[in-house]
């Protein structure tokens, strides 16, 4: 590792450097500029593995040095030694107040140099080998992540192609409904973290029809008030497909499988919710589903054009949708029409 030694007399930097010479794995650079020390340590962070600074400088002193090198990223916990007089002690409880680790007594004595520089290298060597293993368990930990997650998308994608059979449309739908609530949640302020998981959350917002009839979920015209209690279930059904899990994602799902047929105004199913009562996941995706539900063509009805359904889902905000949700939607009316775009293409 680098030792950056800085003093403005080259003669007592090269006295520090040639005590420093059997120091083993330590190689010095010396400056007698601070500004140009610092410009090196700042491009060289990763390999100084000490510095040791003069008070006395013309232009900086060590602790105008110190106070530079504290507040360059990574360079938190590098050894900052700095070479007073003995008898400062009221500067040395400032040095140690702007970031020094040790110091050194003028005049400079080879023999403490080596012993102090030596330790203190050890010390930086040990900090950077746990830091070069916190950085290598973190990509560990987030290669497991990232499989367990590719692995948790693989199930949730079978099981909603396991729904496509029952209904031609149901791919496209639930792609569809995924790129419109990623636009809601979005503009609601969401992390991107939890606009992906509720995007994939979203694409089960329908597994319980799995258990709705043929002759209901495909029949063409409108349901009797029987058939439409049966279609109703698959809300509660689809909760309890899901819920129970071990996983963030799929228990939001359950969440947003029973309640996305909610209604702002209280009029919905299964349980009548009225307002923020609702989730905030199944108030999202009531928009979203509403929304492609009216623009696509479906057994019992015609596509509706797009500016028809927008014009819907604003005059239900309140009613049917959170007007927020609404506001959310309307905002990024120019993602959802190329989010239709790219699906009718």
């Amino acid at each position: 590792m680098l030792a950056l030694i800085l003093d403005d007399s080259e003669m007592n930097n090269l006295l520090i450097m040639q005590a420093l010479k059997p120091v083993a794995g330590c190689e010095p650079v010396a400056f007698t500029c601070p500004a140009t020390a610092l410009a090196f340590l700042r491009a060289n962070v990763d390999r100084i593995g000490i510095v040791v600074t003069d008070y006395d400088m013309p232009g900086m002193t060590g602790l105008d040095v110190i106070a530079a090198a504290r507040a360059v990223p990574g360079f938190a916990h590098v050894p900052i030694v700095m070479v007073t007089s003995l008898d400062q002690r009221s500067l040395r409880h400032q040095a140690l107040r702007a970031g020094a680790t040790d110091f050194l007594g003028k005049p400079c004595d080879p023999v403490e140099i080596q012993a102090r520089i030596t330790n203190l290298m050890k010390i930086s060597a040990a900090h950077r080998q746990e830091q070069d293993r916190t950085a290598w368990l973190a990509r560990e930990v987030a290669a497991a992540v990232a499989v367990i997650e590719a692995r948790e998308h693989e199930i949730i994608a079978l099981l909603m192609r396991a729904a496509e059979h029952r209904d031609s449309d149901t791919g496209d739908h639930i792609a569809r409904v995924a790129g419109y609530v990623g636009v809601i949640a979005g503009n609601l302020g969401f992390a991107a973290s939890e606009v992906r998981s509720l995007r994939l959350a979203s694409t089960m917002h329908d597994v319980g029809k799995i258990g709705v009839p043929d002759s209901i979920l495909l029949k063409r015209g409108p349901l009797s008030a029987e058939e439409r209690a049966e279609m109703q279930k698959h809300a509660e059904r689809g909760r309890r497909i899901l819920e129970g899990s071990t996983s963030d994602v799929v228990r939001l799902a359950a969440e947003i499988a029973e309640s996305h047929h909610e209604r702002w105004d209280g009029a919905g199913y299964p349980r009548g919710l009225k307002g923020a009562a609702i989730p905030l996941s199944g108030r999202i995706v009531a928009v979203a589903d509403v929304f492609d539900a009216l623009v696509t063509e479906r057994p019992y009805k015609t596509a509706w054009p797009l500016d028809r359904a927008r014009s819907f889902v604003a005059d239900q905000a309140g009613l049917h949708f959170d007007p927020r949700c609404v506001d959310a939607f309307l905002a990024g009316w120019d993602e959802v029409e190329q989010t239709w775009i790219r699906a009718a293409a």
